[in-house]
This record gives structure tokens, sequence and C-alpha cells, in this order.
């Protein structure tokens, strides 16, 4: 059987972590694609990886490339291409830079691999969504935003911290969008199911959320130069092999909703079922009054930026 094909467009700190991670979980073959400004650079690092592949015994090819000709047919595209926060820089400030990336990223890809599934993880991200689907004209199934598994993430290594536990035992729930007004879910979290409402008081739980809400604020400022790349790669991974593996995880993405949760028209962060044909279904959680308020002030936000677009 044929190897499955994964093209990730962006070869910096996110996308070249991101084909490091993917070729060490034997997904498939990869290439990896940036500007021609970059010259060598791709092919550098794909070289490298494949270089790696003896010592870690995976036997899927890796190539770098600065055109799309070499992404024919891919099965998946993760598009991290563009330019990071910078300290003091909001998501928002990088709209109309990234927007302009994201939409000629995204034709090309359409043009080479009109089957594909795409993965967005350039921010501002739930507004990426919106440029990728209006430039790929891809149904909503097949344009993903990488988000919630990224801000979960942050909730559980920051609750696993606080209750000194096992990260394995440690679940989150954050939906909304990428951003300051994402929503962390306390009541949906969970140690192997105990509620951490039921374990840890209301101030530190609060706490855990405002921390998880400046999750990527506060690497940037550490790093000073850059953003993070780590676990966002990470969190894409996940969902690649949910998707090529048609492991139907449930996972917090964002979406493009068409009613569920009172919205409509926007992608938000929502619990789905991410499987072989991409977002098989989106769970609808039974919300408080409060925590849907916060959802709508959330997708508010989202409209706004993607309002700026046109």
């Amino acid at each position: 059987m044929a190897r499955k094909k994964i093209t990730v467009v962006g070869a910096g700190n996110v996308g070249a972590t991101l084909v490091q991670r993917l070729a060490e979980m034997e997904l498939g073959d990869l290439v990896v694609v940036d500007i021609p400004e970059t010259k060598g650079m791709p092919a550098g690092k794909a070289l490298d990886l494949m270089q790696s592949a003896p010592i870690y015994g995976y036997d899927c090819s890796v190539v770098g490339a600065t055109e799309y000709g070499p992404t024919k047919d891919s099965d998946v595209v993760v598009i991290t291409a563009g330019m990071p926060r910078k300290p003091g820089m909001s998501r928002d400030d990088l709209l109309k830079v990234n927007s302009d990336i994201v939409r000629g990223v995204t034709e090309n890809i359409a043009k080479h691999s009109p089957n594909a599934i795409l993965i967005i993880v350039s921010n501002p991200l739930d507004a990426m969504c919106t440029v990728a689907m209006r430039a790929s004209k891809f149904p909503k199934h097949r344009v993903i935003g990488m988000a919630g598994v990224l801000d979960s993430a942050r909730m559980r290594c920051f609750l696993a911290e606080a209750l000194d536990v096992s990260i394995e035992n440690v679940h989150a729930m954050v939906l909304g969008g990428h951003g300051d007004t994402m929503v962390p879910l306390p009541r949906f979290s969970t140690v192997n199911g105990i509620p951490i409402t039921e374990l840890l008081p209301k101030d530190k739980i609060e706490a855990i959320n405002v921390r998880t809400q400046n999750g990527g604020a506060e690497i940037v400022k550490l790093l000073e130069k850059g953003s993070a790349y780590y676990a966002p790669a990470a969190s894409a991974a996940e969902m690649v092999e949910s998707i090529l593996k048609d492991k139907k995880k449930i996972l917090p993405c964002a979406a493009y909703l068409e009613g569920e949760y009172g919205i409509d028209g926007i992608f938000v962060g929502v619990p789905v079922k991410l499987g072989s044909r991409g977002i098989e279904g989106i769970v609808q959680l039974n919300l408080t009054v409060e925590e849907r308020a916060l959802l709508m002030k959330s997708a508010g936000s989202v409209k706004e930026l993607v309002g700026a677009l046109k």
C-alpha cells in the first residue's frame, strides 16, 4: 500500500519541528516547502532529517522544496507559513500580512492537491482558517484550525503541575477563538475522570485559566525573539495522526460553524471528531449560561477579525 503524503508549508521553527515529529511517527512521506528566498534551506533541513533516519529507524522520505510541484497529491497539508508574533504584538496585528501569505499558499496547495485536508497553524488562527477556506474552496470538513489542542495542552500542563499528578491523567477542554478570549472549561477538565473543580480551589483554577489564555504570550515574552514551536508542532502532529490513522479522536479544533453553539459563519474552537474525512462531527457540550456568554464573546472577537479581512 502506498504511503500517505504530508506537506508542511513553512520550514521555520514550527514547520521544521513538525516535520521531525511526523517523520519519527512514520505517518507518511513528507514534503516541507518554503519561499524561494530561503533558497536551499528547506532542502537542507530535509536532508538533515533523512540523515537522522538510520538512527531513529523511520523509512519515510523527507523532501525540501521552494515550489509546489513536489507537494502534488498530498493527503494532509499543514500550513505554518507566516510571520510569527513579536513581543508586544497581538495576533490581530498579524492579520494583514499573514492573510496575504496564507491566501497565496492555499491557492497553490488547492491546485496541486485538490483532495487534501488542510490544517491551519498560522496566526491569527481563526481568521486564517477563513482565508484558507475561501482561497481553496474546500468543503468545511477539510479545513481545520490547530488551536484548542495546543490551548488544552497548556492547561493540562499547568493543572498537572498544580496537582503534582501524572500528565497522562489530566484532560482539559478549551473552546473559543485562539487568543486572549479563549474559554477554558474547568467543568469539562478532569484528572482520571475526577473534575478539577473537586480537586482545586476556585482561585487556583481561575489563575490557571488566565495563564492558559496568556500561554502563547508568556513564551513570546520569555524567548524575546520568536514564539512557541515545540507544543504547536506536537499539537499539529496529534491532529495529523488522528486523520491519517482514522483514530476519530475528540479534539478541540477550530471548525467552521453553521449554527452549532448558536454561532454561524465563522471558525471557532469546539470539540470535533477527527478522522480520515477530516472533521467527522462536532460535539455540542451543554454549557452553563456563563460559559455560553464567554464563548459568544470569543466568537464576537473572531467575527471582528474576519470582518476586517473583507
